[in-house]
Formats: C-alpha cells, sequence, structure tokens
C-alpha cells in the first residue's frame, strides 16, 4: 500500500506553481497513529509536504518476519504538515543483528543500565549516538553490525547470549510490572477506604542521589550540608513541637478557632507593643477586647460565648487586629484570616469571621480519585472562564466548565489564583490572605462544591499555591504586619523581589516555616485538594532568584553560595509532610533553573517533588516562532528541547500555558495565524495559506510536545482551540514611579474571559482544532505513552524536515516540511507487524485534508542494511 506526506505552503507569498492543484489544500499539516494487527511485511509510506503527523500501533508477527541479515521497515503513509503515530504491541526485540527501518535510516536499540542519563538515544544515518550534555549514561549498544562481535564471539554464540539477555530482561520487566501492580492496589485500597497512612518517615542518610547520578559528587560537601540542615529541622520540630504532623496544624492554634465555650483568637506579631481585636461584633472598640503576649511574640484573647450559648462573633462579621506597633497605630487583617472581601466602593479589605452553622456547611460527598499515572493538566483560572465579560463564579465553574474539562480528556485540573490576593491583575500571584479564598469568585463553602464536583467527574484537583513570595500590600497583606520589615520576610534589600515588586519570605524563621507548612496541610484537610503546583521556587532555590542569570547546566550553578539552604528545606519539608501525610498527593515544581535532585524522594537527598514543569520547551517555540520561519526550523534543536531533561526525574510538558497569554506576549495560535484569526476562520469562507499553515503546525507543535516532552502534559483554558484574544485584566491608568504613563484598558473585562464558545462552533476552524485536542487526550489514556519506558527518536531529517519518535507502543511520524511530499518513505519500528493509523491530523474534522488511507494496514518489511 503506497501513500502521500504532502507539505502546504507556509503564507499566501508562497506560490501556487510550488505544488500541483490537488496539493494546494495541503496548507494544513496533519497526522496520524498506526496500530498493529498481526502481519510480517510493512509496504512503503509517502510523505506529503507541510509538516504532517501520524501515530502508528502495531501487533504481533510471525518469527518468519525477521532473518539474521535483514530488518523490517514501516512505511506509513504521510502527508505534509502531518504527524502520524503507529502502535506496536509486540515485545521488545534483539536488534544486535536486526534493526526495524524506514528508508535513509537506521536504529540502534539502546537499553538503559545505569546512570544519570536521558531516556533517548539515537544513532541516525551513520551519526555518533546523540546524548543530551545536561546527562551522562552508560548503556549496552545493540548494534546491528555482526563485525563488533565477530572478534571475540561466533554467531551462534552471539544469538544465544542475546537470546539468554533478551529472556532475562523480559522477567525483570515482568517482575517490575507485578510489584507494581500490587503497590498500585494497595495504594487504591487505602484510597478507597478513605484511610490516609499519616505517617511522615523519619530521615535517612540522604546518600542515594549520588548512587544515581555520579556527577554529583564533586558538590557532596554542599548537599551533605544541605540535608544535615534538614534533618536538623527535623529533629528540632519533633522535640519541640511533636513532629511535623503537629507542627502543621497551626490554623488549629492560631487565627479563629471556636470551642464549646467560646472562641479564641492568636496573632504572632512579635514587634507589636499592644494589640486588641476589633469589628463588627464589638462595634470597633480598641478597648473592648485587649490582647495579651506571651514571651514568644504571640497575642492572644478570648471571647466567651453569649449567655444565650451562641459565638461572641457572628458567622460574616468583620474583624481586625489594632496594633500599637513600632510604625505607628494600624489595622490589620488577621494573617491566619479564612475569608477576606472587599466592600464594594471600598479599597481596602475587611477580614471575615467565617464560621457558618452546621446546617450551611458544604459536606464532601465524594472520595478523591487515584492519582493518575500520567497527568493531562487543565490550567485553569476560575474568574476569567466565562465566554461573558465578567468574573466568573466557583459555581458556573463547577457548573458550566468541569464537565468541559471531562469531555476534551483532561484527568487533572490545575487552579489558579485561589489564594487571596488584592490586586485581579496579578493573575492570584500576589497573594495577601493565604488562608481565604478568592472572595470574587464566592465562598469557601462554594470553592468546597468545586472541588468535590470534580471528584464526582474523576479529576485530579490541583492548586496552584505561591509560597515564593507575598504580595508587598500593608494594607491587606502581611507586609509590615506587626510593623517591623522582618517579621515574615527578610528584612532589606533580600527581603524585596524587585522585578515582582514583592516580599519575600524568611524560610529559616520558625514561625514563618509554622505557617506555610500550615497552610499547605489547611488547604488539603479543609477543601480536599490532591495536589500543588509550588509558583516560582527558581527565586526561592537561590539568594539571586534566578534574576538576569543564565542557567548552562553546570552544576557548580545549582550548589553553592548562590543556593538559599533555608528555603531548600523548607520545600524539603514540605514534600515530606505532603508525600507522607497523603500518600495520592502530587507537588509539582515551576522551575526554571533544572535544579538536579529537584524530582527525586527526600530520603535519597533530593527535595522530593514528583513533577518539574518544562519550561523550556514553551519558550522554545515561541523562539522559533518570533524569530524563524517555520522553513528554517532545526528539527536537532527541537528534539534537544523536548529531551533535555534529568534521567529520573519526571516533568510536565507544556507548548504554551498561561504565561504566552497575557497581554504583551503572544499565545502560538496568534503566532501563527496573526490577524488571520479574526476573518478567516469560518469553514463556509476562504481560508489563506496562513491559516491552514498555522491550523497544522498549531496541532503538530502540541501533539509532538506531549509524545516527547514529558511524563505529563499541561494545556491552559481556550490554547487547546487556539483562542484568538490574549489575556488583559481591567485596570485603570497608570503613572509609574519613573514618570511615564501607562493607559489602561478602562476597566474592561472584555479581554479578560474565555471564549468558549469559539471551540464549541461547529461552523468555526477553532473547532477543529478542540477536536484535535480532544484527541490527544483520549490516545494517551488509552495507550499511556508519556510514563512509557521505551523512548526513542529514530530519525531527525533536517533536509525532510521529518520526526520519528518510538513512545510505548506507538511511533510518532512527523513531517514538517512545508512543500515537499515523500512517496516510498520507510520509517523504522522496534516491533515488526501491521500497523494501522490511530491518530492523523490531516483528518478533514481535525481541519486538515483527508489525504491519509486509514483503511490501508502498513506492514514492516525485512531490508538488508
Amino acid at each position: 500500500m503506497a501513500g502521500t506526506m504532502h507539505a502546504a505552503s507556509r503564507s499566501a507569498t508562497v506560490s501556487c506553481a510550488m505544488a500541483p492543484p490537488a496539493c494546494l489544500a495541503s496548507c494544513a499539516p496533519p497526522a496520524a497513529v498506526l496500530q498493529s494487527t498481526t502481519t510480517t511485511t510493512i509496504n512503503r509510506i509517502c510523505l506529503s509536504a507541510a509538516a504532517t503527523s501520524i501515530s502508528i500501533t502495531g501487533s504481533s508477527i510471525s518469527s518468519s518476519s525477521s532473518s539474521s541479515s535483514r530488518s523490517p521497515w514501516l512505511c506509513p503513509q504521510l502527508v505534509d504538515s502531518q504527524v502520524s503515530l503507529l502502535r506496536s504491541s509486540l515485545p521488545r526485540v534483539n536488534r544486535e543483528k536486526n534493526s526495524h527501518c524506514i528508508d535513509i535510516i537506521s536504529f540502534n536499540y539502546v537499553r538503559q543500565t545505569s546512570g544519570s542519563s536521558a531516556n533517548l538515544q539515537e544513532d541516525v544515518q551513520g551519526d555518533a549516538s546523540f546524548e543530551s550534555p545536561a546527562f551522562s549514561t552508560t548503556s549496552v549498544v545493540m548494534d546491528t553490525s555482526k563485525d563488533r562481535l565477530a572478534s571475540s564471539l561466533s554467531e551462534n554464540s552471539t544469538k544465544a547470549i542475546s537470546q539468554n539477555v533478551e529472556d532475562e530482561a523480559s522477567d525483570v520487566v515482568q517482575q517490575v510490572q507485578a510489584i507494581r501492580e500490587e503497590n498500585a492496589t494497595l495504594r487504591g485500597d487505602i484510597s478507597q477506604s478513605g484511610c490516609e497512612t499519616n505517617i511522615i518517615p523519619p530521615p535517612e542518610d540522604g546518600l542515594r542521589i549520588f548512587e544515581i547520578d555520579s556527577h554529583l559528587k564533586p558538590y557532596k560537601e554542599h548537599l551533605v550540608y544541605r540535608y544535615k540542615e534538614y534533618k536538623k529541622k527535623r529533629n528540632l520540630i519533633e522535640e519541640y513541637e511533636g513532629g511535623l504532623e503537629a507542627f502543621s496544624k497551626g490554623f488549629e492554634k492560631f487565627g479563629f478557632n471556636r470551642s464549646s465555650v467560646g472562641i479564641t483568637y492568636r496573632e504572632w506579631a512579635p514587634g507589636a507593643k499592644w494589640a486588641s481585636l476589633i469589628g463588627d461584633f464589638n462595634n470597633w472598640n480598641p478597648n473592648a477586647d485587649v490582647m495579651k503576649k506571651d514571651k514568644f511574640g504571640v497575642w492572644e484573647v478570648f471571647l466567651p460565648n453569649q449567655a444565650d450559648g451562641s459565638p461572641a462573633i457572628p458567622h460574616g462579621s468583620r474583624v481586625k487586629i489594632h496594633m500599637n506597633t513600632p510604625s505607628g497605630w494600624k489595622d490589620s487583617i488577621p494573617a491566619w484570616i479564612k475569608f477576606a472581601v472587599q466592600a464594594p466602593g471600598e479599597i481596602p479589605y475587611n477580614g471575615i469571621y467565617y464560621d457558618p452553622p452546621d446546617n450551611e456547611k458544604y459536606k464532601f460527598q465524594h472520595k478523591s480519585p487515584r492519582r493518575p499515572d500520567s497527568l493531562r493538566i487543565y490550567e485553569a483560572h476560575v474568574g476569567m472562564s466565562s465566554t461573558e465579560p465578567k468574573v466568573n463564579s466557583y459555581v458556573e465553574f463547577r457548573d458550566d466548565v468541569l464537565p468541559r474539562i471531562k469531555r476534551l480528556g483532561y484527568n487533572a485540573v490545575q487552579l489558579m489564583a485561589i489564594q487571596e490576593h488584592a490586586y485581579y491583575g496579578s493573575f492570584g500571584y500576589h497573594v495577601t490572605n493565604f488562608f481565604a479564598v478568592s472572595s470574587r469568585c464566592g465562598t469557601p463553602d462554594d470553592l468546597k462544591s468545586l472541588i468535590d464536583r470534580a471528584h464526582e467527574l474523576g479529576l485530579f484537583v490541583l492548586m496552584d499555591v505561591v509560597h515564593s513570595h507575598a504580595s508587598n500590600n500593608v494594607l491587606d497583606g502581611l507586609n509590615m504586619f506587626d510593623g517591623t520589615d522582618s517579621h515574615y520576610f527578610h528584612s532589606g534589600a533580600r527581603g524585596y523581589h524587585w522585578m515582582w515588586d514583592s516580599r519575600l519570605f524568611d524560610y529559616g524563621s520558625w514561625e514563618v516555616l509554622r505557617f506555610l507548612l500550615s497552610n499547605l496541610r489547611w488547604w488539603v484537610e479543609e477543601y480536599h485538594f490532591d495536589g500543588f503546583r509550588f509558583d516560582g521556587i527558581t527565586s526561592m532555590m537561590y539568594t539571586h532568584h534566578g534574576l538576569q542569570m543564565t542557567f548552562t547546566g553546570s552544576y557548580g550553578e545549582y550548589f553553592g553560595l548562590a543556593t538559599d539552604v533555608d528555603a531548600v528545606v523548607y520545600l524539603m519539608l514540605a514534600n515530606d509532610l505532603l508525600h507522607g501525610l497523603y500518600s495520592q498527593h502530587v507537588t509539582v515544581a515551576e522551575d526554571v533553573s533544572g535544579m538536579p535532585t529537584l524530582c527525586r524522594p527526600v530520603h535519597e537527598g533530593g527535595i522530593g517533588f514528583d513533577y518539574r514543569l518544562q519550561m523550556a520547551i514553551a519558550d522554545k517555540w515561541i523562539e522559533l516562532l518570533s524569530k524563524k520561519k517555520d522553513e528554517e526550523w532545526d528539527m536537532g534543536n527541537i528534539i534537544f528541547t523536548l529531551t533535555n531533561r534529568r534521567w529520573s526525574e519526571k516533568c510536565i510538558a507544556y507548548a504554551e500555558s498561561h504565561d504566552q497569554a497575557l497581554v504583551g506576549d503572544k499565545t502560538l495560535a496568534f503566532w501563527l495565524m496573526d490577524k488571520d484569526m479574526y476573518d478567516k476562520m469560518a469553514l463556509d469562507g476562504p481560508s489563506t495559506p496562513r491559516v491552514d499553515r498555522g491550523i497544522a503546525l498549531h496541532k503538530m507543535i502540541r501533539l509532538i510536545t506531549m509524545a516527547l516532552g514529558g511524563e505529563g502534559y499541561l494545556n491552559f483554558m481556550g490554547n487547546e482551540f487556539g483562542h484568538p484574544e490574549w489575556i488583559d485584566f481591567p485596570r485603570g491608568d497608570q503613572v509609574l514611579p519613573n514618570g511615564k504613563f501607562v493607559p489602561g484598558n478602562g476597566g474592561s473585562y472584555d479581554k479578560c474571559r474565555r471564549r468558549f464558545d469559539l471551540g464549541d462552533a461547529e461552523f468555526l476552524r477553532y473547532h477543529e482544532l478542540q477536536e484535535f485536542d480532544c484527541a490527544m487526550q483520549q490516545l494517551e489514556e488509552k495507550h499511556k505513552f508519556m510514563i512509557s519506558v521505551h523512548q526513542y527518536v529514530s530519525r531527525k531529517d533536517e533536509v525532510d524536515k521529518v520526526i520519528v519518535i518510538e513512545r510505548g507502543d506507538l511511533v510518532f511520524v512527523f513531517n514538517f516540511h512545508w512543500k515537499t511530499s515523500y512517496t516510498d518513505y520507510r520509517v523504522g519500528c522496534l516491533k515488526p507487524g501491521a500497523y494501522k493509523v490511530v491518530l492523523d491530523s490531516d483528518l478533514q474534522k481535525f481541519g486538515g485534508f483527508g489525504r491519509i488511507d486509514h483503511s490501508a494496514t502498513y506492514v514492516s518489511s525485512v531490508s538488508a542494511l
């Protein structure tokens, strides 16, 4: 069966004479996935120009399909701007003398044996094996050449040894899989029973990281010191607080806590000279409820119940703490407040005593789902999730957006801007009240109902938590809370982030540790969040905060005087706490530096995160789109960026997040299609080469990112269908300190919403992009390729602009060429068999042109090397 892989013109400036009329429509890159059945040979693939992607899968094949001197080749149909995905379910094949290949290239199967290395190795067109400089590896390359073994082993003995190795490897794989399945069953039983382990394991020696990565040994002194500091902190907490479990329940001591006899309010404010609790309940009388201070700087007041047994502070009352501080008299919102609101027409927020009657409190009905094997995260901002220009509510998000996320095929939702922030335009990153939900979107009980509904739908719920800095807002937040600049934060320049205009925590402070660890515990215990995405930890881990710093990958950049050991120890304690108490919990680190050991367990000497956000990928796509024509894209450079991650430390890949959607930047769709997105997206109207090419590349960029970029995937809401607008929060005119005038947008919410209606409109091309994204999620859900051990880049051709990737049982074939189509183009595959298309980016329902024959079966053939 022969097919064609077409390419499309990049823009209207390309002459139609470059391709025959039949290929003119191929301006849109397609993608396809093949799945194997049971046959013995594979016929040729034809590639057509313009960026195509195909995925192919396969299954068993008779032993006669391979011979000692010939190797199977796979030839799926590839059209321009297409990605092809093929699948095979066969066991691993001994490549010592047989390699499954495609024209022009041969691949060598690389078995990982030890070392800190990338999971992807390649040997393309006789080139030396590619290895990312970020890793070192010790591997055994099973080559197709007999000559390498002839000097020491006969052909028969080689066969026998190879078969023995293959059999032993298969046994080990089966044993490991059995253990994994047993552990998963046990974890599932614990999760379903509603029980938690509630065990935070004691520290170990922390030396395992040196076995995993020998390149860390020159920095052993620093890493051992780091672990000793962590152990010291753990021991002190154990000695004086009864352990992390008790220490992290600060919300049961500080803030407002009601008992059967009354309400106790405590606040840590060592700099304050005098304090009292004021609010609606006592007519804001500063002398009515005066507080007492202990030797640790903790202020306390007890308010007994009323004569009728009702609480002294009614639910919903406004409250503040009135203090005499070194900076003068001030009224502040309690630091541990659970709810804060801004009254209409007022600028400052007010703390709210939130304690509804039992019959009004939301009660969770659904247990959290099991932690997904591979995370597919839908990043969402509740406030801007409406199609209307307004602030959306938790209830509306629950009813309208959660079912959409489920329908699209994502298994996790990441909620941004949950912690209260006085400035809406900060995207939730300038937090003022750490224990309070953002009141713009509703009440704490509204948020609980949202999370419960997500769990009912089987969605894992992550929270974007901000512990890297805090708002410098003095009226509403923690800044200068007790009248000093060194209360929760470092004093002076070390406590100020000049780029973010925010305050930086002192992670070496005992009470700051209590506050932050308790904050994590609060969101899990009270709201049932399943995990956290820790924002901005690069700023935390280094005293230079990553500012004006280029990380090259040299280990000396990570371990030295620039490292903030107190902050790293806090992150280790946080991961210890969360993984110890909640067995299914997930932590994700937003780190741009690539800190080694970030995603290794704490007991090994690592920092303990489950995933790191692979931030370089989105930067690479923006760099390519903004600085180069796609005809000039370097396939090897793309592959390097997608695979440049530490071995055994998992990453979340994404092509774009909320960062790229902000005003001043452009989304991928905007870079690709520009103003044509506004009036050339109707299916009943004329398209343009720019739109066709843009739709094609939009699909391919996202699929190759998912296929190769990490062990998880993230998408910001609306980007799945190429949202046509940037994000611009409502804002007024502003005059900067330097006198520069910055015009506002008149307080408009028009660009602070998500036009989901565009993705749902079947008469628009946006809908086709949304359908393809949905198919991507379904493909990963079925085949779990992101967590596959087998990852192999078999081809990256700079002339043909073709990339071939094996991951799990799938073979992805991408043709990024803008105009050239290929006939009889063979691609390599690990497993021989018959392959069928399982995902095709050129389907008409995905905005393609239907050039791939889905009835075709592509059978691997055996060819001399």
